[in-house]
């Protein structure tokens, strides 16, 4: 069934402003294809827990969950992104995936669609979105880097990160209720490649694109003037957001970091103590003890390191770009209400043809208008869709946390235990046969 858009059909939008967000990135040169993806994790959109609900870690993690359970029934588009295969040519080595389509949806010929496509067609398509829908917020897709740290080229782990975060990256886009509409989104789920190849050919050409950026660098320099004060907000609270969500994802990674150096650490202390044993006889129970204790909370350790890696960090370093996405559609909208302040200044000094710069006035007007509205409506749904994220990374990580710490507790105490000895046994020792 076709999706009903209460909204105006955008005229192209254009003026598209790369945002550099590479400072903390290591660039790659070998292929295009390898970038590090935000891990997946589980959106949430519910309320927060009453006192009438359990009250576990585990509950809390679990009913923020319900209400995505139930957003599912109106769904009409399920994307699956599975299956990475490796492919090697003369000239290059790059993956491609295998994405799966179920759609209701009229406007397409089949119910069922299989094609196989690469980093670069993710691409294509974000950037074909972005350019028709300039003030709307489409999601990034991680970009041309690698974490330093964080994973290891080419392994499977690595893989399989950037397979979720291409799989999260189409399912926003099928939720959005403009951007599931669009053209390119539909040939890029049902074209095969050689179709989609020649599909990819008919955009704008060389010379549009440079007189596009052309304007929009001529409106970013001449800035506008009477900018609403309620994007005024959107953007302070953008810069103020930006700047929270930064600090935290620098401090996580560089946790995370110190965390791996201290498991390597603990890997060595614990066979210390075991060979220590060896020529201590009399203490040689309890040094055997300790590393038994020791082995098994390195074990906790790299779970929880594990799980701060594939949980909290690709959650908070997606926000990082989603911040950057965001002030480049803030600037777009400025540069569309900036074209029309110049317009409406050039026919006030009464220099030009009123009637024909008055028509493009009025299409300046009508864009402006819908490139605010655009906003307002993406704006309440990436908030929601931040706080849902967010709020169930942290749940998550406060209920790894307790997990860890109590079952390292629980294997110290098991140790003190088994040191203890009996009132009995030290009176049977001290007494004279």
């Amino acid at each position: 069934m076709s999706r009903t858009i209460d909204a105006v059909v955008s005229p192209t939008q254009t003026n598209t402003i790369p945002a550099d967000i590479s400072g903390q990135m290591l660039d790659l040169d070998e292929d295009d294809d390898l970038e590090v993806f935000s891990k997946d994790s589980t959106l949430a959109d519910g309320n927060m827990f009453n006192a009438s609900m359990p009250t576990s870690p585990g509950s809390m993690v679990n009913q923020c969950k319900f209400e995505e359970d139930e957003e599912s029934d109106s769904k009409d588009i399920f994307i699956t992104v599975d299956n990475p295969e490796s492919h090697v040519t003369a000239i290059e080595t790059f993956i491609t995936y295998r994405v799966l389509t179920k759609t209701t949806r009229s406007e397409f010929d089949n119910s069922e669609y299989e094609v196989r496509r690469r980093y670069q067609d993710f691409l294509w398509l974000r950037g074909k979105l972005e350019d028709a829908h300039s003030t709307l917020i489409v999601h990034p897709l991680p970009e041309k880097f690698v974490v330093k740290g964080m994973v290891e080229r080419f392994s499977g782990d690595f893989i399989e990160t950037r397979r979720k975060a291409l799989h999260k990256f189409l399912n926003r886009v099928a939720d959005h209720p403009i951007l599931s509409c669009s053209e390119d989104f539909k040939v890029f789920l049902s074209a095969q490649a050689w179709e989609l190849t020649t599909y990819k050919k008919q955009g704008p050409g060389f010379l549009s694109r440079m007189g596009e950026t052309v304007r929009a660098v001529a409106n970013s320099v001449r800035g506008v003037k009477n900018r609403p004060e309620e994007f005024t907000a959107i953007q302070e609270y953008v810069e103020d957001f930006s700047n929270k969500i930064g600090s935290l994802d620098k401090v996580t990674q560089r946790i995370v970091k110190e965390q791996k150096e201290y498991l390597e650490e603990l890997k060595e202390y614990g066979p210390t103590y075991t060979l220590w044993s060896g020529s201590e006889e009399e203490l040689a129970e309890q040094l055997k003890g300790v590393a038994g204790c020791i082995e098994r909370c390195c074990k906790e350790t790299e779970e929880q390191v594990g799980h701060l890696s594939d949980t909290l960090v690709p959650v908070l370093h997606e926000y990082v770009l989603c911040a950057e996405t965001l002030k480049a559609v803030l600037r777009r909208r400025d540069n569309i209400q900036a074209e029309f302040e110049a317009k409406n200044e050039a026919l006030a000094t009464k220099k030009v043809d009123r009637d024909a710069l008055k028509e493009e006035i009025d299409k300046l007007e009508d864009r402006v208008e819908w490139a605010n509205n655009a906003l307002k409506g993406d704006w309440g749904r990436w908030q929601r869709s931040m706080r849902g994220d967010l709020k169930s990374a942290f749940l998550s990580t406060a209920e790894k946390n307790v997990d860890y710490y109590e079952k390292c507790l629980a294997v110290w105490e098991t140790f003190l235990l088994s040191q203890r000895t009996e009132p009995s046994e030290e009176t049977d020792g001290d007494n004279t046969p």
